[in-house]
Parts: C-alpha cells; sequence; structure tokens
C-alpha cells in the first residue's frame, strides 16, 4: 500500500486537531450564543452536552479517522464502509459509505464556502483596525460600506483562501502542521492579552456597567431558567465548536499510525478548545461589551457581536487599534486553522479518490471555493445585511447536518463496527486507559442525546418556518429565490458526494460488492 503522509510530530498533530476545533465558533459564534440563551443558564447544559456529546463523539470520530487511515482512506465515504460491513454484507455497507461520504462532501464544501467569507471579514477588520478606518463612524453602516464593496471583499477573501491552498499544497506534516504550529501559540498569546485587558477594564462608561458584571452573566448558575431551546443551543454549540459532524476531525486522524494513542489526543483536543472557548472565548467578547455597551446591548448583539457591538468598543478603548487589531487577527487565526481541515479533506479526496497530484488538488480546491463563495457576495440581501443565500445555508449544512453526521458516526463507528470492536480500537497505542463506565455513555446516552438534538432542532426549524417555500427569516419575499439558490446548491452538492463516495468505494472494494463478501481485510 502507498505510504501516506503523516503527523510529523506529537505537538504538531494535537495543535492541527486543537486549531481544526478552535474556530470562528469559540470567539464569534460561542459569546453570542451564551448571551441570547441567558449566560449562566446556557453554561449548565453545555456542560452537560459536552460531556455526553462532545467528548464521546470526538474519540469515535478519532477512531474512525485512524481506522480509515490504516486502509488509506482521509475521507468518510469509504472508512464508514469499512467499519459497517463488520455487520453489513458490503452491498449493504455501501449505503452506509454514501450516507457518510455525502455529508461530508455537502459540510465541507458549502460550509466552508461561506465560513471562508467570515475568515475574509476578520481578515479585513484587522486592517481596518490598524488604520483606523471604522473609527468614528456608524458600526453597522461602515460593514454594509465593505460587503457592498466586492473589490474590498474579493481581496481580504481571495487572500485567505489562496494562503489556505498554499499551506494545504505543501502537504500535511510540510504544511498544515508548520503553519499552525506559529498560528495556535499566536492565537493563544492574542486571546489572552485580551483577556487581560478585559479584567482591568473597571467601569469606563457608567459605574454600574463593568466587565466583572459580563462574567457575573456568564458564570452564575441560574437552574430555574434553564430551557429545553438554551440545551439545544447549548448541544449544538458543542457539535459547532469541536468540529463534529463534519469528516474533518477523521480526515486529521486517518494521518496517523495504526497504533497512535487516540484515546489521549482526543481528551486533549477537546481540553485545548475547551480553554480557548469557555476561558478565553467567554472572557473576552461578553465583558468588553458589558462595560463599554451596557447589558443590554450586550445580551442583544447577537451575530453582531464581533463585527458591529465590538467596533463601537475599540472606537472608545484606550488603544483601541491596537486591541481591535488584536481581536480580529485572533478571529482570522481562529477561522484559518479551522477553514484549512475541510480545504484538506477536499484535497485529500482528490488525491487519493482520483490520483490528482496534492498541489494541482489545493489548486482545483482553490478554484472551487471561488466559485462557489460567488453567490455570498453577489447576493443582493446583504444591502440590509439579511444574508439569505449565507442564513439557509448555515441553517441546514452548518447546524443540521453535523449533527445528522454526528447520529451517523455513532451508528456506523460504534454500532455496525460493534461497540467492542469500537472499545479496542480506541485503546489500541492509548495512552491512558477510558474508565468502563464511559462505554455505555457512547454506546448509548450519546446516540440518544443526540437523537433528542435533532428531533428537537427538527421542532424548532418547523415552528420557525424553515421548512416554508418562503422561510420565516424572509423579510423581503422578492429575495426569496437566494434562499431557493441555496436549496438547490445543497441538493446538487448532496447527490455529488453521494456519487462520488461509492465511486471511491467501488474503486477499491469493486470485488467486494460484486461478490458481496468481505475480501480486503487488515
Amino acid at each position: 500500500m502507498e505510504q501516506r503522509d503523516r503527523w510529523a510530530t506529537k505537538l504538531g498533530l494535537i495543535l492541527a486537531m486543537a486549531g481544526n476545533a478552535i474556530g470562528l465558533g469559540n470567539f464569534w459564534r460561542f459569546p453570542y450564543q451564551a448571551a441570547v440563551n441567558g449566560g449562566g443558564a446556557f453554561m449548565i447544559p453545555y456542560f452537560v452536552a459536552l460531556f455526553l456529546l462532545g467528548v464521546p463523539i470526538m474519540w469515535v470520530e478519532w477512531v474512525t479517522g485512524r481506522y480509515g487511515g490504516k486502509y488509506g482512506h482521509g475521507t468518510l465515504g469509504p472508512t464508514f464502509y469499512l467499519m459497517a460491513r463488520e455487520s453489513l454484507k458490503p452491498r449493504s455497507a455501501v449505503i452506509f459509505g454514501m450516507i457518510g461520504g455525502m455529508l461530508a462532501f455537502s459540510v465541507t464544501t458549502l460550509l466552508n464556502s461561506y465560513y471562508l467569507h467570515i475568515v475574509g471579514w476578520s481578515a479585513a477588520y484587522t486592517y481596518f483596525s490598524i488604520t483606523g478606518a471604522y473609527f468614528g463612524k456608524d458600526s453597522v453602516e461602515f460593514l454594509l460600506g465593505y460587503l457592498s464593496n466586492n473589490m474590498q471583499v474579493f481581496i481580504f477573501w481571495g487572500l485567505s483562501v489562496a494562503l489556505l491552498g498554499i499551506a494545504v499544497g505543501q502537504g500535511v506534516s510540510k504544511g498544515i502542521e508548520r503553519w499552525v504550529k506559529v498560528m495556535m501559540p499566536a492565537l493563544y498569546v492574542a486571546a489572552i492579552l485580551l483577556v487581560l485587558r478585559s479584567l482591568t477594564l473597571g467601569s469606563p462608561v457608567k459605574p454600574e456597567w463593568s466587565s466583572i458584571k459580563g462574567f457575573e452573566f456568564l458564570w452564575e448558575p441560574r437552574f430555574s431558567e434553564v430551557t429545553f431551546k438554551s440545551a439545544l443551543a447549548a448541544a449544538g454549540q458543542i457539535f459547532f465548536t469541536l468540529s463534529l459532524g463534519m469528516g474533518i476531525i477523521q480526515n486529521y486522524a486517518s494521518y496517523l499510525g495504526p497504533e497512535d494513542d487516540v484515546a489521549l489526543s482526543g481528551l486533549a483536543t477537546v481540553s485545548l478548545n475547551e480553554f480557548a472557548e469557555v476561558i478565553l472565548g467567554g472572557s473576552i467578547a461578553i465583558p468588553i461589551a458589558f462595560a463599554y455597551l451596557g447589558p443590554e446591548k450586550a445580551i442583544a448583539g447577537g451575530v453582531g457581536l464581533a463585527y458591529i457591538a465590538l467596533p463601537n468598543v475599540f472606537m472608545r478603548m484606550p488603544g483601541g487599534q491596537l486591541f481591535g487589531a488584536v481581536w480580529f487577527l485572533l478571529l482570522w487565526f481562529a477561522g484559518f486553522t479551522s477553514a484549512i481541515a475541510m480545504y484538506n479533506y477536499l484535497t485529500a479526496l482528490l488525491e487519493e479518490d482520483l490520483k490528482i497530484n496534492r498541489k494541482t488538488g489545493a489548486a482545483i480546491v482553490f478554484i472551487l471555493y471561488l466559485i462557489l463563495g460567488l453567490p455570498v457576495v453577489l447576493d443582493p440581501t446583504k444591502a440590509t445585511l439579511d444574508l439569505y443565500y449565507l442564513t439557509e445555508l448555515d441553517n441546514w449544512v452548518g447546524s443540521y447536518l453535523l449533527v445528522v453526521l454526528g447520529l451517523f458516526d455513532i451508528i456506523v463507528a460504534v454500532w455496525l463496527f460493534k461497540p467492542d470492536n469500537f472499545w479496542e480500537e480506541l485503546h489500541k497505542g492509548a495512552y491512558i486507559k477510558v474508565p468502563g463506565w464511559i462505554k455505555p455513555i457512547i454506546v448509548y446516552i450519546a446516540p440518544i442525546y443526540t437523537i433528542i438534538l435533532l428531533l428537537g432542532s427538527t421542532r424548532d426549524y418547523y415552528k420557525a418556518g424553515y421548512f416554508k417555500a418562503v422561510p420565516g427569516y424572509v423579510g423581503a419575499p422578492e429575495y426569496a429565490n437566494w434562499v431557493w439558490f441555496a436549496r438547490g446548491m445543497m441538493l446538487f452538492i448532496l447527490i455529488i458526494g453521494a456519487i462520488e463516495a461509492y465511486f471511491a468505494i467501488k474503486k477499491k472494494y469493486a470485488e467486494e460488492l460484486e461478490k458481496n463478501e468481505v475480501i480486503v481485510k487488515l
């Protein structure tokens, strides 16, 4: 079997995995999710979901990836097929391979197509902070002005995608690993600097407004205010922040050796991510917004907390240009290290399934992302910050499908692969012994929890009108065609993903499918 690229060092692997997990979800999405869902009332179900969903599925995905890598696969289609055939005949197992390949392909293709734009916004606002471009201006009008300037959008978005292409084209050990070894420590330094600033703000505007009030809002446990809605939001945030249900953890883990540790490594990834999200991410945006904007505006900041509310803060803060630049550079690093994993998934797919040279594959993916990202640039609803095309993709691909794939992760890698096989794989080369009482959580509680999350999300989507021809969030029905464009794109990519997975499996395991019996076994 052809030797695949591998991680050069253990540190490089852990930093890459942490970079994969630590993204915009930690510093942009987490603060506004926590704010709108009651702060301390959000953190209770958040930690429950982390323990019952996050850690178990993280282990499932590490095991899946290393197992697929043993057979030379870094994509989910063939890997799911290999695991499913432990319980099913090859012709039935191929169905699960197609489902896994389809979902992972759609997430890494479509989620990254708009996620890269937000990475581009962060690059742009780093520059705008250094130059003081938005200082003294209305932050909403400034953001609208930037989004309406297609040339500026293209420059910062295109530069970010090009740098990703260069990093991925250099390979896993010589490219991705080297980039994250610089970016991840820099990210932590930037975050710690901002946390120290938030702790020393005091009450710069009003005596009753302070960063400490922001900390209290986030950390005061309010059990009586926990709702099913906040519990669903917390579980959804766990999926998003840990990059679960995307296929990219499995892709990175596929570059491990068959006896390389996954138990401690998976736990280390979760720990680094949670430190970045809860300790650092939770100590920046909300406390700073509380001190300068007051509790009401800080809590109502929503998705605009990072790009609308905080620029208002930096304008009024001593050294605001510096701290603004540090904040947006932090967001750019966080977004970059997550986007690189999705970029690598598609490059690996071209490299392994179509035998396309890695550098050529990285160039093809670069062009693909530019094409798929164009609708975000051209969407006329950006003039009112509605961004219907992006919103529809995010609702389904960036939120819903993650949970669907997370459920299939457990169905395939635990149930069809067989729980005892999974437990044995988890402990191969492991530096730690996972306690036996964790096994029922992985086998039973995690899938039940995921199903509840999926059913709850479906109910919420139905109530919010997301299943309608013109979804409930669309305020201007004349632009509903952009929603349908997004839906058409999702359907197209899902079909392409299923077909690609089928042919990737058939290419290597045609004899198995023909005879309907397992032949290739390592």
